[in-house]
């Protein structure tokens, strides 16, 4: 998938600026799709607009300049129909945590203890966002994407507070911080 149609996709669920569709690839619900940073989003935008898969409305704010509202065309959706229609690529998956808790070995106890506690913390805080959004879903494919992502998710945790032993921890200590986190 590419920029291009990861703006026409965000914009298949209603109208929103650049800046909108950045942050819902940054913070919301699109973050665990692709990366796309605002170097790519406004020319993609810009773009679907010449190519007439979107339409582009300025609107007035004060104390600023107007702000561009997009929204995706009949022809927008066909578009993006036709691109997701193939079947996808393999998942790619990379990550700098399990590079440096493969090698460990190489840093103090302490600081990889704080690198895990970290990833844990942070998958957990990733773990609520889908919660959230899982909670306003309406549509099937939206409880589907949101049900798998929690599932990754509360996986990931699963496994990371069993792994504590790995890192010099308590496991029982992390889950039950944990709790005591969770009640709070």
């Amino acid at each position: 998938m590419n920029t291009r149609i990861l703006c026409l996709g965000i914009l298949s669920f209603g109208d929103a600026s650049g800046y909108e569709i950045k942050k819902m690839v940054e913070d919301g619900m699109f973050n665990h799709f692709i990366e796309a940073s605002y170097g790519s989003i406004y020319p993609a935008l810009t773009r679907l607009t010449e190519e007439g898969l979107l339409d582009c409305r300025e609107e007035a704010q004060t104390g600023r300049p107007d702000k561009k509202v997009y929204s995706i065309t009949e022809e927008g959706q066909r578009e993006l129909a036709a691109a997701i229609a193939v079947p996808p690529r393999d998942d790619i998956f990379k990550s700098e945590f399990l590079f440096i808790m493969l090698l460990g070995h190489l840093l103090p106890r302490d600081h990889l203890a704080r690198v895990y506690l970290d990833r844990l913390d942070q998958v957990r805080a990733e773990c609520e966002m889908i919660r959230a959004c899982a909670a306003s879903c309406e549509d099937a494919g939206t409880r589907f994407a949101t049900g798998y992502g929690l599932a990754v998710f509360e996986a990931k945790i699963k496994y990371l507070e069993g792994a504590a032993g790995y890192v010099g921890l308590d496991p029982a200590a992390v889950r039950e911080a944990a709790g005591r986190k969770a009640a709070e």
